[in-house]
């Protein structure tokens, strides 16, 4: 799909709490659903508008919103790099909630989809959990909710970070820990984001944006950590029947080459879920929406997202 739809920029505004930056595609045709995008982190709505033209190409009204300490929203109390002050987890959350509440208002009636891609999976999960009437289908996209004993130790050093020199300073340790290494990870890597796609193009356009890349303060890896360990011990909460769409990545470090995403699907089963698709990419890296493999993905996806609104 050529045609890039409209992609406007703008506000929500939290009294007393956000003035969150998002962006909205109308569907291009008689609409079939909305599509709420909650991006990953260290990076921001508008690298979505590719896939956003898709998607209303497809009939979807989508909307996506820059998380507290991403992009242009702005916060009191969070700065680039940090979600709130304190509770942030429950921050994040709550301004999903009101990005979906804001698209429903404006278009009553249709089936809502929730889509989120790495930190944005973590959030948009244990929103669907919270509030599990709330979305008619979930999408869940190179997330890792099983760090395993590698998780629990991060989350030891990054309280040992928080007692010594505060939450609200960026982490010196888990950079290293995680994208230091995965960057290191991809034989014969050009630059340290190669594991972010295989494009050269799109790894040096996410260099190049000054509000991608940034170094996470210990408080915001403390509440993702929070939202990881929290959601798989309560997705039993989730209807039975919801649709959800699972994908990952055999060259994705982030996500151990893919195993995470397939943990997490036997565990969505194993607690009753059976409107559950996976689709394992062996060649894909973390952003499969920037990867060689984007249009058969986002097609793909299209027909599932079709599919799930007219349950």
């Amino acid at each position: 799909m050529n045609q890039q739809f409209a992609w406007e920029t703008l506000r929500l505004d939290r009294p007393a709490s956000a003035s969150l930056a998002f962006h909205h595609s109308a569907a291009g045709e008689a609409a079939k659903g909305i599509l709420l995008i909650s991006h990953g982190l260290a990076e921001h709505s508008k690298r979505y508008h590719a896939f956003a033209s898709e998607m209303a190409s497809e009939g979807f009204h989508v909307y996506a919103w820059d998380h507290r300490g991403h992009g242009e929203t702005t916060a009191p109390d969070a700065p680039i790099g940090r979600f709130a002050l304190k509770d942030g987890a429950r921050a994040v959350i709550d301004d999903l909630m009101a990005v979906r509440a804001h698209a429903s208002l404006a278009h009553p009636d249709l089936p809502i989809i929730l889509f989120g891609h790495s930190m944005g999976g973590l959030i948009a999960l244990n929103a669907a959990i919270d509030h599990p009437q709330a979305f008619d289908a979930i999408a869940i996209w190179n997330s890792n909710f099983n760090p395993g004993l590698a998780g629990r130790a991060a989350q030891g050093l990054l309280l040992a970070e928080r007692a010594l020199k505060g939450s609200d300073t960026p982490s010196g340790l888990l950079p290293r820990l995680t994208f230091g290494a995965w960057g290191n990870s991809i034989p014969g890597h050009r630059t340290d984001f190669d594991w972010l796609s295989h494009e050269p193009a799109e790894v040096d356009a996410y260099i190049a944006d000054p509000l991608c890349g940034f170094d996470a303060s210990v408080s915001l890896w403390l509440d993702l950590f929070e939202l990881t360990f929290r959601a798989p011990t309560l997705v039993d909460c989730l209807p039975k029947n919801l649709p959800v769409h699972l994908l990952g990545g055999g060259e994705d470090p982030a996500t151990n080459n893919g195993k995470a995403v397939l943990w997490f699907s036997a565990l969505l089963r194993k607690n009753g879920l059976f409107d559950v698709t996976t689709r394992f990419w062996p060649n894909a890296r973390h952003e499969t929406l920037n990867d060689t493999m984007r249009l058969e993905a986002s097609a793909e996806f299209a027909q599932w997202a079709t599919k799930a609104c007219s349950r």
